[in-house]
């Protein structure tokens, strides 16, 4: 696809990486098989192929209107059309370009868009802010409607020990480190992600660590058009963790593959700026979701819990780790080493609607496509009789929480697994 860029994106960084991306798009509509928003919709410009037609208008000088910017928002980010573009489209960067394209030549949004997009990048990234919010959210949920009940998921999983703490994590000093990034809401909301993440790896004689001054990872302000507020979280976490990377640690580990991907691409993000790139490229080097992790410690897993059946379980691959992060497949087979069986269900490749903040600014489409994969993840768990649904993000596990079956993240059964292992010694 040819695309003569305007005077005003000549020579300019987005430009150019814009036109190289359009020229890789060969107009096949394979990307529309796949793309949530299009099934749903049945609409040209609300699938990939027709967001990059909007995007060469805006970078060949249209300019984009109101309705072009929608059909950008709708655009759930999922990435599902990378997987499925034989020419390597980099869609996530286009659309990320049109999206700021856009914001920056329409006119200003409602009152009422505005105040949800301040509310979600300001409050959802402070964790004094959103920590408060959760603890008397708390306090009310049970007078809460159940959207938005489980939007506030109880401290502890039913489907866990309930010896187990949440909070505990272990003290002990080891020779190997590994550095863990937090993240924003999922300390406040599920809280025990990053602490059996932390008590799995001191089992397998590597301690975790945390950087209090990173914050989050700048994904959430980056979608939400943000690109400089983002950036800058991006920056203040590369200038936390340098110290430690300095210091050695052998990985950063991501329990959110939402923030996972983004930390990833800051080497992308950062390629033109010549204080960080080289340290923006070494950050996402050795930034790892938990998944890439575990499986080499495999056999040291099997000494601790056996490989012996244990009860199954349905997995839900988060679109940015298997699509952003293009990993698929280690959760499975790692889960199965150590005796879980898994089952995918009908349609795993598809968003299941969360998003990161898509819930909140989409949330008919987002309830919709909700609701499509539970119903396919709750025949897969009636087929196989598995009683635990897992994920691997905190915005897939939060929006799929419902009253019949418990969502976790994966690594929670890891520890759960070794506690009962422990407990019978």
């Amino acid at each position: 696809m040819q695309t003569q860029l305007a005077p005003q994106f000549a020579n300019t960084p987005e430009g150019i990486e814009a036109a190289k991306i359009l020229g890789k798009c060969v107009h096949c509509g394979f990307c529309t098989a796949t793309c949530p928003t299009y099934q749903i919709l049945g609409d040209e410009l609300d699938g990939p192929r027709g967001r990059i037609y909007l995007i060469k208008q805006i970078a060949e000088g249209q300019a984009p209107t109101e309705k072009t910017r929608l059909h950008l928002d709708r655009c759930l980010t999922c990435r599902n059309c990378e997987s499925t573009c034989p020419s390597g489209v980099q869609y996530g960067n286009l659309v990320d370009i049109g999206r700021k394209w856009a914001e920056e030549n329409t006119p200003e949004r409602p009152l009422a868009q505005r105040l949800t997009r301040w509310a979600l990048k300001e409050g959802l990234t402070s964790p004094k802010l959103f920590n408060s919010a959760m603890a008397l959210g708390r306090l009310v949920r049970p007078l809460m409607p159940s959207g938005i009940k489980r939007k506030i998921p109880e401290t502890k999983s039913r489907a866990l020990d309930k010896s187990i703490d949440p909070h505990a994590r272990p003290k002990t000093a080891r020779s190997r480190k590994m550095l863990l990034l937090e993240g924003c809401v999922q300390p406040g909301m599920l809280p025990n992600i990053n602490s059996a993440t932390a008590r799995v790896l001191d089992a397998l004689k590597i301690q975790l660590i945390s950087a209090s001054n990173a914050t989050c990872c700048g994904a959430l302000r980056y979608h939400l058009n943000d690109q400089a507020g983002g950036l800058h979280n991006a920056k203040q976490n590369i200038d936390a963790w340098w110290p430690l990377v300095e210091q050695g640690v052998e990985a950063i580990v991501m329990t959110a593959s939402g923030c996972g991907v983004m930390v990833k691409d800051y080497g992308h993000l950062f390629i033109n700026d010549l204080q960080y790139a080289a340290k923006a490229k070494k950050i996402s080097g050795l930034t790892k979701d938990i998944s890439e992790i575990m499986p080499a410690l495999q056999n040291e897993l099997i000494a601790l819990v056996g490989s012996d059946p244990k009860p199954g379980v349905v997995y839900h691959p988060p679109c940015t780790l298997q699509h952003g992060q293009q990993i698929r497949g280690k959760v499975e087979g790692f889960l199965s080493s150590i005796g879980i069986g898994v089952r995918l269900c009908a349609d795993s490749h598809l968003c299941c609607g969360s998003a990161g903040t898509y819930s909140v600014t989409q949330p008919e489409l987002s309830e919709q496509l909700r609701k499509n994969k539970l119903g396919h993840l709750q025949t897969a768990c009636e087929e196989s009789g598995a009683q635990v649904i897992v994920s691997g993000n905190i915005g897939c596990i939060t929006h799929l929480q419902q009253d019949d079956t418990p969502v976790l993240h994966w690594i929670e059964l890891v520890d759960q697994l070794i506690s009962q292992a422990r407990s019978t010694q």
